[in-house]
């Protein structure tokens, strides 16, 4: 039995796509000052003066905030070394010995910091029976990564459902998180990017999805050199749309197939095209074809075929399996299942085990196809109501946006909801720093830091 196989048959509770290696690390590390030093009160300080218990727990809980803050700080030094190594071919890094799955990091993080200031809100230190919890460690991680990026940050790209608006319904008019796009996207070199797995080929379509930010830009009246800064990534990857200064969405193709940006720029690393000159080189009747050549399409579209078919197999034999309700969809760049009926709800462990067996899957398929590329990039996810397989990935289309717009790989933050290894967020780490949230309000209180870290920085608006 291979390890690959065993991988995916082991009991579904202990399945680590349900957790974040790093940040259990960290929990881990708090949970030894707590259990040796936050002491609960005693028999003796629940009959005492009011005044003296006071002072006991001010004491406690200055302790504890040391202990803390050590602990982050000792975290920063470690991510700084990792960073050091992270590009070499046999990195020596302490942090990796401690989370071996821990991927790149593209700034420090202002950790120690970001602690103070949850603690300062959230009262951390003084707790005596609950130590700081999985999605508390997560909100400091978010809180140093604004930090860190809001003095040079120059792309901001966004998820779709449950990142700005409830999974499946559309950017509502009243939404809190337009006043806060609206003043972000103001900022002169800014741009604002949503990169999504809605795959449509017609601007209508997002137009609708977005109508109430669209109508929000129109009616604060924001400037042509604002509103062209606002980009849709559609298909994960896919298709590209830009805001006009009329508030409408236009596509913009480009003169590649993602999956062949992926082979030449992210695989083979030979190319860090301009991907704006590249565009406008392609639609120049003179260019030189050898100035074409590394945009050439690497993958034919029956290797696409072919991993769709096997990627619709796999759903139909689920569906079979499970006795779903539901339905398989199939489009020209995607495979996916959903609900047979409209507000249905499917189960997320049936959902896990589509998507875990996609993984599985298809995994083994490109294995037993060699070939001299590097294998098709797909994402396979699960959708919070539906699974779906994408040709290609957040990982290409958040680097083709700051590629596009000439913003570096630690000038670029995507803030999504599905970081765990079933979600469509994941492949974005590979590219750019992250906020994890988990619904549109945790975005907008993340914005609200964002824009007074930027302020605070001395950004300047447009």
């Amino acid at each position: 039995m291979s390890d690959h196989f065993s991988k995916y048959r082991i009991n579904y509770a202990l399945r680590s796509h349900k957790r974040d290696a790093m940040i259990e690390c960290i929990k881990n590390q708090l949970l030894s000052p707590f259990a040796l030093h936050a002491r609960p009160l005693t028999l003796a300080e629940v009959g005492a003066n009011s005044a003296d218990a006071a002072a006991n727990g001010v004491q406690m809980t200055s302790a504890m905030q040391q202990h803390y803050l050590d602990i982050f700080g000792s975290i920063e030094k470690l991510i700084r070394e990792h960073m050091l190594e992270q590009d070499k071919r046999r990195p020596e890094s302490r942090l990796q010995m401690l989370v071996p799955t821990l991927g790149k990091f593209f700034t420090p993080l202002p950790l120690r910091d970001a602690f103070a200031a949850h603690d300062e809100r959230l009262a951390l230190s003084a707790r005596r029976h609950v130590p700081p919890s999985f999605n508390e460690i997560r909100g400091i991680l978010n809180t140093a990564q604004i930090m860190a990026l809001a003095p040079d940050l120059k792309l901001i790209t966004f998820d779709g459902d449950m990142t700005l608006y409830d999974d499946g319904a559309n950017f509502e008019e009243d939404s809190r998180l337009v006043k806060l796009l609206v003043d972000l996207i103001q900022y002169s070199d800014l741009n604002v990017a949503i990169v999504t797995a809605a795959g449509y080929t017609e601007a209508e379509r997002y137009e609708h999805r977005l109508s109430g930010l669209l109508k929000g830009f129109a009616n604060h009246k924001l400037s042509a050199e604002a509103v062209t800064k606002f980009w849709v990534m559609g298909g994960e990857c896919n298709y590209l749309f830009r805001c006009r200064a009329d508030y409408h969405l236009e596509r913009i193709t480009l003169p590649f197939l993602p999956e062949s940006y992926f082979h030449f720029t992210l695989t083979r690393q030979a190319s860090e095209a301009n991907l704006g000159n590249a565009v406008n080189l392609a639609s120049t009747a003179s260019a030189a074809p050898s100035a074409l050549k590394e945009l050439e399409p690497v993958y034919t579209q029956e290797a696409v075929t072919g991993l769709l078919d096997v990627a619709e197999r796999i759903l139909r034999t689920s569906q079979e399996q499970m006795r779903l309700a539901a339905k398989v969809i199939r489009k020209d760049r995607a495979v996916g299942i959903v609900a047979a009926t409209a507000g249905q709800k499917l189960s997320r462990e049936q959902l896990d085990e589509c998507v875990l067996a996609l993984q599985h899957g298809l995994s083994q398929y490109q294995r037993s196809h060699p070939r001299d590329t590097a294998p098709l990039p797909y994402c396979a996810f699960n959708g919070g109501n539906d699974v779906w397989v994408d040709i290609g990935n957040k990982l290409i289309g958040v680097r083709i946006l700051n590629e596009y717009i000439g913003a570096k790989q630690a000038e670029t933050l995507h803030v999504g909801d599905q970081f765990l290894s079933t979600g469509n967020d994941h492949a974005a780490r590979r590219g750019c720093p992250t906020l994890w949230i988990t619904s549109p309000a945790e975005t907008a209180d993340a914005l609200v830091e964002l824009l007074a870290e930027m302020k605070k920085a001395g950004r300047t608006l447009a």
